[in-house]
């Protein structure tokens, strides 16, 4: 067995093999193609590569794949115990360089911090001393409190932060369910976050939103169902709702594959992380940050519409900015990494650039 991992596009392909796939030649049968166009050669390829993966997981090789791939690129894996139950795992700078300014990125519901941020961390590292947390029921983070809101998420991703001794001076990017969370930090610690990008985060939506048919689910149950994924089916259904030109025809072997491996720990946890969201949610009650803000969204959402970015823009005023990213959906971070990181250049990056002596 080997894996190689290797950029294309932006994209992060993970080609693994076997000394029997390796030694394979194409078969000599009476359809005499190769590979195969008859139904019913397909049927039984597509049987033995799922025959394989029930032994081999795809998504545990990858997982260790972006391991290497963030230890490469100069983070380390740390665990800290913040006391009262609550563990934090976070990906840390080997050498926080005191010159650089500190760069915190937060993932959102799916796979673990890793498999949401692999294509940003090389390009930034350069210019940031850069902190990847695992949120609480995500990774290796939990805790054994009651606490699921995301203003705990917050409390906990700064207290970790002071952990490593980063106190101040932070800048934030969060996606989705980790733009909640960094909304929360800059509310609650406006004093130690610089600056805000929320990617496709849904911060101003209000409870009666579901009921007035704002979105493409009926129901918070509805909603956790596809969040949470449990069955192939139901993983097909949240591709379709992050994806504006979702990936056909994948495999249910792969499909259960990374929902044995990624989606069944913490099941009750993070639908209460859900529920949380959503309960007696309304757009009174949320504060006002402060920070130079950039809210990026993708043209075509259907987790948060777009309305929702329009409506964060004017919750915060002349203090934001609104991109939308063309032909993307709402899990921009894979599906248009370039664009993505374009705009995070020219709003975190570039002015570093200008206030250099001499530029």
């Amino acid at each position: 067995m080997f894996c190689y991992q290797k950029k294309k596009r932006n994209k992060c392909l993970i080609f693994i093999g076997l000394p029997a796939f390796a030694k394979q030649q194409p078969p000599t049968n009476s359809f005499n193609s190769f590979p195969p166009t008859n139904p019913h050669r397909i049927l039984e390829q597509t049987n033995n590569f799922c025959s394989m993966v029930k032994c081999f997981s795809f998504t545990a090789t990858r997982d260790s794949c972006f391991r290497c791939s963030f230890s490469r690129a100069g983070l380390r894996s740390s665990t800290t115990d913040l006391g009262d139950g609550t563990v934090m795992h976070v990906w840390i700078p080997k050498l926080h360089v005191q010159s650089k300014p500190t760069l915190v990125l937060i993932h959102g519901f799916g796979a673990n911090a890793m498999w949401q941020w692999n294509d940003f961390i090389s390009p930034l590292i350069s210019r940031f001393n850069v902190y990847v947390p695992d949120l609480l029921f995500f990774g290796e983070s939990y805790t054994t409190g009651p606490e699921r809101s995301e203003q705990f998420q917050a409390e906990c991703v700064v207290r970790v932060m002071e952990a490593h001794g980063v106190d101040s001076g932070m800048n934030v990017v969060g996606i989705s369910y980790g733009g909640f969370v960094g909304y929360r930090m800059a509310a609650q610690f406006k004093e130690r976050i610089e600056k805000v990008v929320l990617c496709c985060t849904g911060v101003c939506l209000e409870e009666k939103d579901m009921e007035e048919g704002m979105f493409k689910v009926k129901s918070v149950d509805e909603a956790v169902s596809i969040l949470l994924p449990q069955t192939s089916d139901k993983m097909r259904e949240l591709m379709k709702l992050s994806f504006s030109k979702p990936t056909q025809r994948v495999p249910s072997c792969f499909l259960n594959d990374f929902i044995h491996v990624m989606c069944t720990e913490y099941l009750q946890e993070r639908k209460d992380l859900i529920l949380a969201l959503h309960k007696d949610r309304r757009l009174s009650d949320l504060p006002k940050i402060t920070q130079p803000t950039l809210i990026i969204w993708g043209e075509h959402d259907q987790m948060f519409p777009l309305e929702l970015g329009h409506r964060l823009k004017r919750h915060l005023g002349d203090n934001a900015e609104l991109v939308i990213i063309k032909n993307a959906g709402h899990a921009i971070n894979a599906e248009k990494p370039k664009e993505l990181f374009k705009h995070l250049k020219s709003f975190l990056i570039d002015p570093l650039s200008r206030a250099k002596p001499g530029n």
